[in-house]
């Protein structure tokens, strides 16, 4: 009698294919879920904004990134706050991995349209314009700001801006890492500012500060009531800060204009209810004549009678060498000792 050989089953063949699919489905569903939620809470926080007296308009926003990524696509984007201030794109990117959708990156491509209350709008192009927002389930998220060699453009009948480019600027906010500054207040971030080889504008202070150099800067501090910064109302999210007693604690910073330099310290400062900045700033200036001088021959708001006269009590004390300077923001003007050089810089 003849025995037929014994048929394999195939089912071991197909199984790993099999199991694939069925990840691959569930998968695209995880997607699927996870990009209408994106696309719904754009929708529910724009509406919310807009409640509050924003403007915010998108001609177009699309959902892609199947299958490792979530990417929203916009266009025509434009949100201006009640105060004015307003930021438009041709076309913004936000992108998040699929399986980590608390951190994403948002880059404008084509540029940004930046419009200052009462100012005018200037333009912002660059080598890349891209902020990144991590740790969105946390009370404070992390946010970096990061523009690679920006170059700014006022429009026509805009107001000039201070500086015409840079190599680079860059902003970061994180919660608070050390002890509160205070008692009681755990409302607090920490921010950090950077500012690299900027150039100013012709004829404007920073030109003049520089000696037609560069301006390099770096600025740390703790904001306290830093819940107080979401509120937007007629004057801005900072005027509601500022009332509910916001403050800047533990600033210190590092600025090289030209070949001056300056370290810079505050244990405090706030702003009027006007936005104007108030309060002291102590600076230890290596060779500040140079950089005091330059701000007397340019314009741009600077009086230059007042810091004419800080030069020349800067040359008396020795203005070549190293110098402990007070630098005084009060009643909306900044004070160089007795003289007032500038008004003092406005948050909103």
């Amino acid at each position: 009698m003849t025995v037929s050989p014994r048929r394999h089953s195939r089912a071991g063949l197909y199984a790993p294919f099999i199991l694939v699919l069925i990840a691959l489905a569930l998968w695209s569903v995880w997607w699927v879920y996870l990009a209408g939620q994106v696309r719904q809470r754009l929708d529910v926080q724009a509406q919310t904004l807009r409640n509050a007296g924003w403007t915010v308009a998108y001609r177009h926003a699309g959902v892609g990134g199947w299958p490792f990524r979530t990417r929203l696509d916009l266009t025509g984007v434009r949100v201006a706050a009640p105060s004015g201030h307003a930021m438009s794109s041709p076309r913004l990117v936000a992108q998040a991995n699929a399986w980590q959708p608390d951190k994403w990156v948002i880059v404008a491509s084509q540029g940004l349209t930046l419009t200052r209350a009462a100012k005018g709008d200037v333009k912002i192009a660059g080598a890349g314009l891209r902020a990144s927002v991590h740790g969105l389930t946390q009370r404070w998220p992390n946010v970096a700001i990061e523009l690679a060699q920006p170059v700014f453009t006022p429009q026509p009948g805009a107001e000039a801006f201070p500086i015409s480019s840079a190599k680079g600027i860059e902003f970061y906010l994180r919660p608070h890492l050390g002890p509160s500054t205070r008692p009681g207040i755990e409302n607090e971030v920490d921010i950090l500012f950077r500012l690299i080889e900027a150039r100013g504008r012709s004829d404007g202070p920073v030109e003049g500060m520089t000696q037609n150099g560069v301006l390099t800067a770096q600025v740390e501090a703790v904001v306290e009531h830093a819940d107080r910064l979401s509120g937007p109302d007629a004057a801005g999210v900072l005027s509601a800060w500022s009332r509910a007693g916001g403050r800047f604690t533990g600033v210190r910073g590092q600025i090289r204009a030209g070949e001056s330099t300056a370290t810079l310290s505050s244990d405090l400062l706030f702003a009027r209810p006007d936005g104007r900045l108030e309060g002291q700033l102590a600076l230890k200036a290596g060779k500040p004549l140079p950089a005091i001088a330059g701000l007397a021959r340019s314009g741009g708001g600077v009086s230059r009678v007042g810091a004419a006269g800080a030069a020349a009590a800067t040359a008396m004390t020795g203005g070549q060498g190293d110098v402990d300077l007070i630098l005084l923001f009060r009643d909306g003007r900044t004070y160089l000792g007795p003289f007032a050089m500038a008004p003092a810089p406005r948050l909103f």
